[in-house]
């Protein structure tokens, strides 16, 4: 399978998903970290994947979503953008509602 069917797959399969490294218990940076601290905060049930598991996704992703950097948050099959993008919508409102 390639990268971007198994990236489709993914995102198609989870309504909130987070590309990220490490895992919501032990995030391997600053801004995976950040990126789960508002997704809780803002009562999202998300589902994640570790881009350090699979390098094949950890570069795909980059492609697949014209983003060069990890963490993505995919919403409802649709891009969103990395730890700042959230945190600004986060802080707006905006992902509350785009969430519920």
């Amino acid at each position: 399978m390639s990268e971007d069917i198994k990236i489709k797959k993914l995102i198609d399969d989870n309504q909130i998903l987070l590309f990220m490294k490490g895992n919501p218990k032990f995030p391997q940076c600053g801004f995976s970290s950040l990126a789960c601290q508002v997704l809780d905060a803002s009562g999202a049930k998300y589902e994640t994947f570790d881009v350090l598991q699979d390098l094949d996704v950890r570069e795909g992703i980059k492609a697949y979503s014209n983003w060069p950097t990890i963490p993505q948050l995919y919403i409802k099959g649709e891009f969103v953008g990395g730890a700042d993008i959230i945190k600004e919508m986060y802080e707006s409102g905006e992902l509350v509602k785009l969430i519920s």
